[in-house]
């Protein structure tokens, strides 16, 4: 099917109404049990608008709150769809301050940072925050989200630092921005003062808590480790900020991305048969991460499966996946019942 423009998207929200009804957003909570837990969501975006309303159609709900992060660098008319689009939600906004957003940098954090901080001064009461980006989608329903069950506890990847990333905090590094998007990060022999916490390492999505949001906004300590990392800040930051919160620093404690709710993500390099980590992927990678096709859907929707979202889809690489995954979310929400994959 054809790409939806820009100006399709200025044109069609001019009767939001008409918009919303069209594009099939769901206009009233669907359990009392949702109504009574919202959930935040920090949405960093820079490219492309239908990807975009894709995710946000997919995570809508009227009890919750969204965050639009657009980075400050994308096209003038990418950002002028996604205010019309947020101007016809009372519960969407865009963050009250934007960056110019580069891979690796501390400026992808930031966004983050900036939507926390609005996300905590909006009127609704939200339980839990959960972060994404261009590429990700739910395979999950936001009944099926039970954040209950975490008991008040974050859900994030948080390991040892492998040696071959202490590196990226053990040296100062200069690094350039130039690039939109690929940064060249150049590690000097001028070696850092030690971490004011213990590092750990992890990624850039997590499931967290309103109350560690607000902790991490105003610890000193957080607010000090913030100020001493360097670089690829994300892979180390919610990991540290977790442990210092709540979860003491010991092996005990360690949470891979497998075992954390946050993202479903399939790694090159660790597929095959049985007892490899993922199954083939069936397209091609991006990052070292799977972009998923419509040969990965049967894998992604198997009910051990305890993941949110799901990182990452392309419709320039396979658009009926989405469009699936779209119809899959949407036969749980009218059925009440579990998709069986098979």
């Amino acid at each position: 099917m054809e790409k939806l423009s820009e100006e399709f998207y200025r044109s069609t929200t001019k009767d939001c109404k008409a918009y919303k009804d069209k594009r099939s957003f769901i206009a009233a909570p669907l359990s009392a049990e949702e109504r009574d837990f919202p959930i935040a969501y920090s949405m960093a975006i820079h490219g492309d608008v239908e990807m975009f309303e894709r995710l946000l159609r997919a995570v809508y709900h009227p009890q919750n709150v969204y965050c639009v992060h657009m980075d400050q660098k994308s096209a003038e008319g990418f950002q002028k769809a996604v205010m019309v689009i947020v101007s016809c939600f009372p519960n969407v906004f865009v963050a009250s301050k934007l960056e110019r957003v580069s891979w690796g940098t501390w400026s992808l954090a930031q966004a983050h940072l900036n939507c926390m901080d609005d996300l905590l001064k909006s009127p609704v009461e939200w339980k839990y925050l959960l972060n994404t980006c261009g590429s990700d989608l739910p395979i999950k329903t936001n009944a099926e989200m039970e954040m209950k069950l975490l008991n008040g506890q974050n859900s994030l990847e948080s390991e040892d630092v492998p040696d071959g990333k202490k590196v990226r905090w053990q040296y100062h590094h200069e690094v350039n921005t130039d690039n939109n998007y690929i940064n060249t990060f150049a590690r000097t022999g001028i070696r850092k003062t030690p971490p004011p916490i213990p590092v750990f390492s992890g990624s850039s999505y997590f499931v967290v808590t309103r109350e560690f949001v607000k902790h991490m906004l105003e610890n000193k300590d957080a607010q000090n480790f913030m100020e001493w990392i360097t670089v690829f800040h994300e892979e180390h930051l919610w990991a540290s900020l977790n442990r210092l919160s709540s979860v003491p620093a010991h092996s005990k404690y360690h949470r891979s991305d497998m075992t954390a709710i946050a993202r479903l993500q399939h790694w090159g390099g660790h597929e095959g048969d049985v007892p490899a980590a993922y199954p083939p992927y069936m397209l091609t990678l991006r990052r070292d991460v799977c972009v998923y096709g419509s040969g990965d859907l049967h894998w992604l929707f198997q009910p051990w499966h305890h993941q949110l979202m799901a990182n990452k889809f392309d419709p320039q690489v396979d658009d009926i996946a989405i469009r699936c995954v779209k119809a899959i979310l949407s036969f749980k929400v009218l059925n009440g019942s579990q998709f069986d994959p098979h």
